[in-house]
């Protein structure tokens, strides 16, 4: 049985990341997935890229990295000066999904669509809307039976028109509860034979307070870090989303 950890949305919370890795260790999961928004919000924008890159099998783009790469507005100036060109180079050259077959599932994994980052689904949405989710994509022409996604912030496990879809949640900046979440997912990797399969949601406590100190500490632009601080400790949202680029 193949076991893969889905992180997503660390959004530079480095106390949080830290604490999602130790535990992914201590579960002895060898394999991990990002789903993208490594960057932006947090202080530890430049950190948060340097251990995915090093820690994760496989990265996806989310919104938030791509706003990093082509945006203007003085919250990302200054995460983008924190990260530097190298980082920006890797944020813009990563791909916006990843697709495998596991115990029989064409699985699809990606920040908010395979076709778009800033494409906005939530338990609630209408149904066309969320179906999109699961189309073809220009690598492989058919529908896919699992698609797991980040961007939301709030995560979730859905049986849906007889597909699956989940949400592995946000390490760095949840928006349900206020602690890291990641998902595991367990099945035969790259077998298209039906077997066993289970996705599952970790919930991880973590020093807030550290990560609220880290913020505080820092020059980050006075109203970023207020809402950034305030999110931390009640997992409401609250600012205004950036619009693409």
């Amino acid at each position: 049985m193949d076991r893969f950890a889905v992180i997503s949305d660390i959004h530079g919370n480095i106390p949080a990341l830290e604490a999602v890795f130790a535990d992914i260790e201590a579960r002895g999961l060898k394999r991990v997935i990002c789903l993208g928004d490594l960057a932006g919000k947090g202080p530890g924008s430049a950190e948060a890229v340097d251990l995915i890159k090093s820690r994760c099998e496989s990265v996806v783009k989310g919104n938030w990295d791509l706003m990093l790469c082509e945006g203007r507005h003085e919250l990302l100036s200054w995460h983008q000066r924190l990260l530097g060109a190298e980082r920006l180079a890797y944020l813009s050259s990563l791909p916006m999904y990843l697709e495998f077959y596991m115990s029989g599932r064409l699985v699809r994994l990606f920040h908010a669509a395979p076709f778009d980052a800033f494409y906005r689904t939530f338990l609630f949405t209408e149904k066309a809307k969320r179906l999109r989710l699961f189309e073809p994509t220009p690598t492989l022409d058919r529908y896919s039976d699992v698609v797991g996604y980040g961007d939301i912030h709030g995560a979730h496990v859905e049986n849906f028109e007889g597909k699956t879809v989940f949400n592995a949640g946000s390490v760095g900046n949840p928006l349900d509860i206020a602690q890291a979440s990641y998902a595991v997912i367990e099945g035969e990797y790259g077998s298209g034979e039906a077997s066993p399969f289970s996705i599952s949601i970790i919930r991880i406590p973590y020093d807030i307070e550290r990560a609220v100190e880290l913020a505080l500490a820092s020059d980050m632009p006075e109203k970023d870090k207020e809402d950034y601080v305030r999110e931390l400790r009640t997992a409401v949202y609250r600012r205004p989303e950036f619009t693409r680029p």
